[in-house]
């Protein structure tokens, strides 16, 4: 008799814990999904490669999110026009650094990012604001060349080839195909080079750069709006109210619409970095020019006893290349505990264009 009723042989509940059963008889002994199944293979096979690319696609934005180091315009200038020190065709130093700056663009980590549609280009935008940057300086200067540096006065041809490099480094920025933004702004290299083969060939004078008070007065005002631009931006990073100043000055001015006579401006949270590093790439490319310029001009800048005050914009300008440490562009408030990297930048801005102002009204004295 089995006094026992719970451990009857025909129990259901459960095995018996007497009996021996063999290995694998357990909770997944019976499941119809096996681990070593072709959907798990293919679904560890695919999370394993996203998850390489994804550690590859942030190692290069890392590598690609360094801003490119200075050069040295004499190095550039010998690889592009083989003539050397005191031998140098008068444009050579300031067409070679034009061009070298192009190229830096291009060539630069990762290439040009801006247009990128795939990662990690996509996710960069520290790095595009810094190619918008240089690039406001490449098309600038390129107008001038085209407009003044080429032409001995107004009524003169304008010179074919640089023409023709200004049209390309005006096409849209934006453009990953059909045709590419690469290709136009290579052909606009292309261009400047011939430019400057025509230039160094001293048995020709198909191509002149033109070193005159007047030529150097009309690209020291392009950088003049352009700095005062990047400071008032940058200095809206922690928002002011500023008064309509528009028509100051003159009584009898007038303007298309009307505009608040005081008015809250600041630049949107998600946008203080942009302008940040736009400021950083337009200064980089603006601090090899007037290292160029210096030398072309030297005998304008001598005559005025000015080359002191080209050498001070350019002291005034290497602070805002200094390496950021922070991991972001701080924003603090004010005279707040945190730093504001936007005002700093601003700072060293408003002192080269304030210095840049003197010297064109210095130049300007008969």
């Amino acid at each position: 008799m089995t006094w026992k009723f719970w451990q009857r042989r025909d129990d259901t509940i459960g095995p018996d814990p007497t009996e021996t059963h063999p290995l694998g008889d357990g909770l997944g002994a019976g499941s119809p999904a096996s681990s070593n199944s072709p959907s798990t293979r293919l679904f560890t096979s695919l999370t394993s490669i996203a998850g390489i690319y994804l550690l590859a696609a942030v190692a290069l934005g890392i590598w690609w999110s360094q801003e490119p180091d200075r050069f040295d315009i004499e190095t550039a200038t010998a690889g592009l026009a083989p003539q050397s020190g005191d031998d140098q065709t008068t444009g050579n130093l300031t067409t070679a650094t034009t061009i070298t700056i192009a190229k830096t663009l291009l060539e630069k980590p990762g290439g040009y990012l801006t247009n990128d549609l795939f990662p990690p280009g996509i996710w960069l935008d520290n790095i595009p604001s810094w190619e918008m940057g240089a690039l406001t300086m490449l098309r600038d200067t390129a107008r001038v060349y085209r407009n003044d540096f080429a032409r001995s006065q107004s009524q003169s041809a304008e010179d074919p080839n640089l023409a023709e490099a200004e049209g390309k480094f005006f096409f849209n920025n934006n453009s990953w195909f059909l045709p590419d933004t690469e290709g136009e702004y290579k052909a606009g290299i292309v261009y400047f080079q011939n430019y400057l083969d025509l230039l160094s060939n001293r048995s020709a004078n198909e191509a002149q750069f033109y070193a005159r008070s007047d030529n150097l007065q009309a690209w020291l005002a392009a950088m003049e709006t352009r700095l005062g631009s990047l400071s008032q931006r940058l200095s809206a990073s922690v928002g002011k109210r500023q008064l309509d100043t528009s028509l100051a000055g003159d009584a009898n001015a007038s303007q298309s619409t009307a505009t608040p006579a005081d008015q809250m401006v600041q630049t949107p949270w998600l946008e203080i970095d942009n302008v940040f590093y736009e400021a950083r790439g337009f200064t980089w490319a603006l601090l090899h020019l007037l290292e160029a310029v210096e030398r072309d001009f030297g005998e304008v800048l001598d005559k005025k006893a000015a080359r002191v005050s080209v050498r001070q914009i350019i002291r005034e300008l290497e602070p805002t290349q200094e390496t950021l440490w922070s991991p972001m562009v701080l924003n603090g408030d004010g005279f707040g505990l945190v730093s504001n990297h936007s005002l700093i930048m601003a700072s060293h801005i408003s002192r080269a264009n304030a210095a840049i102002i003197d010297l064109r009204a210095l130049l300007a004295q008969g």
